[in-house]
């Protein structure tokens, strides 16, 4: 019996990237003027509504706009959810951007109205500043001194800096982390006095030269210069609903990893918001208003449309932007029609902005840009055929055959995608219009083709 190891199959997992819909988006693509670039940042076409979203993005950035509503309104395969994913790339790590589907308002173990505060509160950051003690320099000389048995340990730590040198003495905790930061003479350290954290920055030039046995990625750092211990300001910026989790359940921050987070009590809202307003005069935090993105707006009812009417009048509202493809629908829990499904008070305050199809030219130029992020190579005649079929079928069928043309092409023992393989392709997987006409075909022969009951009571919510 022949045992193999499956050595030849083993892969770095950690260089693999999950490809989405959206994952080609780097940011809106435009210029130091607002103006939107023809081909930029994997977004292409749609330059009215990149320019409205780039300039509401640069008010949200300067902290002038929060409180506000904005509606991306237009047909399917519009970019419309692709342009708020590059006003999040385009915002950074530093303002909260939170983006949900309205049906998930109905969807979660919680009321309607806890969601949508809890997706609020997600969207509004903390920046919060302290001050706390370090101490940074190179490490001279460690002196570890253990006793007979072992279960004491004793020690000395010379640091210095090019403008002075200081000896402290260790204890068994901070002689277990440097230890564990694996910290030699020559080795550049920073240590918080408050939490004891040892942070290694690299090793000293000085000691460059030196026969060690060192890594190719070792990294040489200037010996620091001034005092030893030293004051820093640090920066932490949390969302409020992250402060909301620490202190409502037992676990504390570990709920935020759990997602368990539950209903939180208002009063407990009302004391951490009084808290926060309170640092906010006395200097240690402020306010960074983000950006909550909504899809799928029409599918929220007339109860959520109250709650965001009187949500967005809080003093603590982030920027709500919306997307829908609806035209006149109907407001779900209502038997009103309204323009795409939201009532006309809440559509008094959003400012709209319209998408439009995409032109022959962009629908290439999209293609290619998806075929890049697939790692696919398609031929002239594969791109031409495609874009013509983007005209007959949809955007989304289009991009979906380029990664099943690919496959077919591989059992052909070929690199690039040629006509042959979508046509291959096409057969295999319907669109919506085929699925139209096989239906009809095979009328009478599915079960569950009659929907009972009048017009009205479709997409009813109770």
């Amino acid at each position: 019996m022949q045992i193999t190891t499956g050595t030849s199959e083993l892969r770095d997992i950690t260089k693999m990237e999950r490809i989405g819909a959206h994952s080609h988006i780097r940011g809106l693509g435009l210029d130091d003027r607002l103006e939107p670039r023809e081909n930029s940042q994997g977004l292409v076409g749609q330059a009215k509504a990149r320019k409205a979203a780039g300039m509401i993005l640069k008010m949200v950035q300067e902290g002038r706009i929060a409180g506000r509503a904005m509606l991306f309104a237009g047909p399917p395969s519009t970019g419309k959810t692709a342009i708020a994913m590059g006003m999040a790339q385009s915002l950074g790590s530093d303002v909260p951007f939170t983006s949900i589907t309205a049906s998930e308002v109905f969807s979660l173990s919680m009321s309607k109205t806890e969601a949508l505060t809890q997706a609020f509160r997600r969207s509004i950051g903390v920046r919060i500043k302290e001050e706390s003690e370090i101490i940074e320099g190179e490490v001279v000389e460690i002196q570890i001194d253990r006793s007979l048995t072992g279960a004491t340990k004793t020690g000395k730590l010379t640091i210095k800096t090019t403008d002075m040198e200081t000896i402290y003495d260790l204890g068994t905790k901070m002689i277990d982390a440097l230890t564990k930061e694996k910290v030699l003479a020559g080795d550049v350290i920073v240590i918080d006095k408050t939490s004891g954290k040892i942070t290694k920055l690299g090793r000293s030039f000085a000691r460059s030269r030196d026969y060690d046995a060192m890594g190719a990625d070792t990294k040489f750092v200037q010996c620091p210069e001034g005092e030893i211990q030293k004051r820093r300001e640090v920066v932490h910026t949390v969302s409020l609903h992250e402060i909301d989790v620490i202190n409502s359940r037992t676990q504390g921050f570990l709920a935020l990893f759990a997602g368990d987070t539950g209903e939180i009590k208002p009063e407990l809202r009302n004391q951490i918001d009084t808290k926060v307003a309170e640092w906010r005069e006395e200097g240690k935090a402020e306010i960074v208003p983000g950006v909550l993105f909504i899809d799928e707006v029409h599918m929220l009812d007339i109860e959520c449309f109250s709650f965001l009417n009187r949500a967005l009048e809080g003093a603590l509202a982030p920027l709500v932007i919306m997307a829908s493809n609806r035209g006149m629908a109907r407001i779900r829990g209502t038997k009103f029609r309204s323009p795409h499904g939201l009532p006309i008070d809440l559509l008094d305050r959003v400012l709209i902005v319209s998408t439009k199809p995409y032109s022959e030219s962009e629908i290439r130029q999209i293609i290619q840009i998806r075929c890049q992020e697939e790692d696919v190579t398609l031929t002239p005649d594969a791109i031409n055929v495609l874009t013509s079929m983007t005209a007959q079928t949809t955007l989304r069928y289009s991009l979906n055959l380029i990664s099943c043309a690919q496959v077919v092409a591989r059992k052909r023992k070929s690199e690039e995608v040629d006509v042959v393989d979508l046509r291959r392709a096409y057969m295999y997987f319907m669109d919506e219009k085929r699925s139209v006409e096989w239906l009809k075909f095979t009328q009478g022969s599915l079960i569950f083709e009659e929907i009972e009951g009048t017009k009205d009571d479709i997409m009813d919510t109770k």
